[in-house]
């Protein structure tokens, strides 16, 4: 039976005013962190309770000036931000939903306004002036003298002048769609990529006197190509085009690749190393993919999980034995090559305390040996680093337990490893701080003997019994942290789960196998998704610690999550009634055998996969929907119908079933927003609602 909270009948808008979990969302989000090719200057985008503006900051003092003036809660983000050569320019690309599966490019309304917003790129001055939109279009790149930004539009190549001072225009037309676009530093030169549907080539665009060269191609996927610091040759990624025989769905397979380097002037390409054929070889799937860059002193550098953790390696550009980087059990994210092109940055769940792994730390190394240093510690968070003022100084993204994110600076030169915030003092006075606890790990066994991490949000009370909730974190490649999280969707699910800790709950956040962090194995689990829902079991072993627990009351045991943790939620809800009292299932999948795409993947071909049937059946013994008779426990379900991650259907559909068997629900539909909230208004009304429900149910 369909029940609705007369506090969910308000307007949004009066809603997100009334709601307690504000001033928990209060907090502002950098993202989007970049410098000058030379000197100390920076810039970054900041969400300030949805009103997204570019700011800079220079050395010494690094003082933060906004930039931008846009002053409404309308959804807009503002992505692909960078730094011109000479530093003069900030262009970035404002509008659409870059973290979407599909429509990324498209304008979205969660404002409702009568006219849309389409995504443009648009460039201000470092100095201070007029914001002007260059040109619909998105990853747009400066050209080396500063002067002209080159981007895509339609799925073509078109170019600009930075200061807005004509109208963009087309460079080239060719088949496909085009990307990967990259200035040679010499004669502004354009490396792209042609994507044409079961291959891909590389081009490089002269002029318009000058046909298009294309550089070796073939019957492959060549992407993320990189010139060479000379210009004269290229470096580039080859694995194989679409197509050959089906294979067995439920059987992991190796996914080769290649590093190719090509020479310019013949157009031919020579095998550099290839990926070695095993699982772990297989192509990496973690922040960035390959990592691809040609370094300096003749090196090559990329990503690679071949050791069973995403390390960072180094070859010769004219061949030889790789060299690993960075070795241990941790992973490397958010790498950077340094405007000198001689070392790396990147963050790493590493450190000088075993709990580290639970975290991130910024790091370095050299492009042509084994030397990394991991250059912060502690019990914060730190990422997406960066060298500045002649590697003299480190700037990154860093947050505690309880600080929300702020973009930082630190001075190599000195001992100390003093570490100075940039816009503290922008920290809105009401956010919440003192309220925020320190989670905490904890690690259990699984039923079938895997070991899953686990945040614990544990609330002031002493021994008297609590009612619990798990969080399930969507993708599923993330891993949750024990403090405020580097993904603008992540940083609500951390302040929601700090709310509801602040309301009495106990609140595990479960880092379940298929999430990355604890090495291949775990992040390429057997028999999970649509191969059999193994990572389930983790989340019934949280319920079921929870349930043991002295300081729970185990009839009051709740799930919640968004996304692939709807997905999963609405999995515990229907297998586990007993064990979970009651759930939110936001955006969650909830048909695996047609999500998958299985049932229409061979239709215009006689041959088979020789175990598709096997597959379609457990893709949907995988799903929550065949356990819908034992599904008893109420659940809240949201879904915004711009959802360009999961379709807003798999929601109507799986309510639909809830109405048949008389399951009590509730529902929250957001209008023209998408998956990731991108009004800030919308994000505290579903959040509040997820406590507002737990609070009615439990409390």
């Amino acid at each position: 039976m369909k029940k609705i909270s007369l506090l969910l009948l308000l307007p949004m808008q009066l809603l997100a005013q009334n709601n307690p979990f504000a001033a928990f969302k209060a907090y502002n989000f950098p993202t989007e962190l970049h410098a000058a090719a030379s000197g100390s200057k920076l810039a970054w985008a900041l969400d300030e309770q949805g009103k997204r503006n570019v700011y800079v900051a220079e050395g010494p003092a690094f003082k933060p000036r906004k930039l931008t003036s846009f002053s409404k809660d309308d959804g807009q983000e503002i992505t692909s931000l960078s730094v011109s050569p000479d530093g003069k320019w900030i262009v970035f690309v404002r509008g659409g939903d870059h973290g979407a599966n599909w429509d990324h490019g498209l304008p979205l309304n969660p404002s409702f306004e009568t006219s849309l917003f389409h995504v443009q790129v648009a460039s201000v001055p470092f100095d201070g002036g007029e914001t002007k939109y260059l040109s619909e279009g998105d990853a747009p790149i400066i050209s080396p003298d500063s002067k002209t930004v080159a981007f895509t539009k339609g799925g073509q190549v078109w170019a600009v002048p930075i200061d807005g001072s004509t109208a963009g225009r087309n460079l080239f037309t060719t088949r496909g769609t085009v990307g990967s676009l990259e200035y040679s530093a010499v004669d502004s030169e354009l490396l792209f990529v042609a994507y044409r549907n079961d291959h891909s080539i590389i081009g490089i665009y002269t002029n318009a006197a000058t046909p298009i060269k294309w550089i070796a191609p073939s019957f492959s996927f060549d992407e993320t190509p990189h010139w060479s610091p000379d210009n004269k040759s290229i470096v580039f990624i080859r694995r194989p085009g679409a197509g050959g025989a089906p294979d067995s769905l439920l059987v992991k397979k190796h996914i080769p690749w290649s590093i190719y380097t090509a020479d310019i002037a013949s157009a031919k390409a020579t095998l550099l190393w290839k990926a070695p054929a095993t699982l772990r070889g297989s192509v990496p799937t973690t922040e960035g993919g390959y990592n691809l860059h040609w370094a300096a002193n003749n090196r090559i550098v990329f990503l690679s999980y071949q050791d069973g953790w995403p390390h960072l390696y180094s070859i010769a550009a004219d061949g030889g034995k790789e060299t690993l980087l960075t070795s241990g059990n941790f992973m490397c994210e958010h790498i950077t090559l340094s405007a000198d092109k001689k070392y790396l940055t990147f963050s790493a769940n590493t450190g000088n305390n075993q709990m580290d792994i639970e975290r991130r730390h910024a790091a370095k190394v050299s492009v042509d040996k084994a030397d990394m240093q991991v250059l912060t510690n502690g019990s914060g968070n730190e990422w997406t680093p960066l060298l500045i003022n002649d590697n003299n100084t480190l700037a990154f993204i860093c947050a505690t337990a309880q600080r929300p994110p702020l973009p930082a600076v630190m001075q190599l030169s000195k001992s100390d490893n003093a570490v100075q915030l940039l816009g503290e003092e922008l920290i809105p006075a009401n956010f919440p701080k003192e309220k925020l606890i320190t989670p905490t790990q904890v690690i259990f066994k699984s039923a079938d003997g895997v070991m899953v991490h686990v945040d614990l949000f544990l609330p002031a009370g002493g021994i008297s019994k609590k009612p619990a909730i798990v969080y399930v974190h969507g993708g599923p490649p993330r891993q949750m942290l024990l403090g405020w999280h580097y993904s603008d969707y992540y940083s609500n699910a951390y302040a929601s789960n700090q709310y509801l800790a602040s309301l009495g709950f106990v609140v595990l956040s479960v880092n379940y196998r298929l999430g990355i962090g604890y090495g291949y194995e775990f992040h390429q689990a057997k028999n999970a998704g649509e191969a059999g829902a193994s990572e389930y079991l983790d989340i019934k072993a949280a319920g079921e610690w929870l349930q043991k627990q002295t300081f729970v009351d185990s009839k009051k045991i709740g799930i919640y999550g968004g996304s692939y943790g709807g997905y999963l939620t609405a999995m515990a809800l229907a297998k586990d009634s007993k064990l979970f009292a009651a759930g939110v299932d936001i955006h969650g999948v909830h048909d695996w055998a047609s999500r998958s795409g299985l049932l229409t993947a061979y239709n215009e071909k006689y041959e088979k996969a020789p175990d598709l049937d096997k597959a379609l059946k457990t893709a949907w013994l995988s799903s929550p929907i065949p356990y819908m008779k034992t599904w008893k426990s109420p659940v809240l379900i949201i879904h915004a119908d711009d959802d360009r991650n999961v379709q807003f259907n798999e929601s109507v559909d799986i309510i639909n079933r809830l109405e048949k068997q008389h399951v009590p629900y509730e529902t929250i539909m957001i209008a023209d927003d998408t998956h990731h909230w991108m009004k800030w208004e919308n994000a505290v009304t579903v959040y509040g609602a997820v406590a507002e429900f737990f609070v009615r149910k439990f409390k």
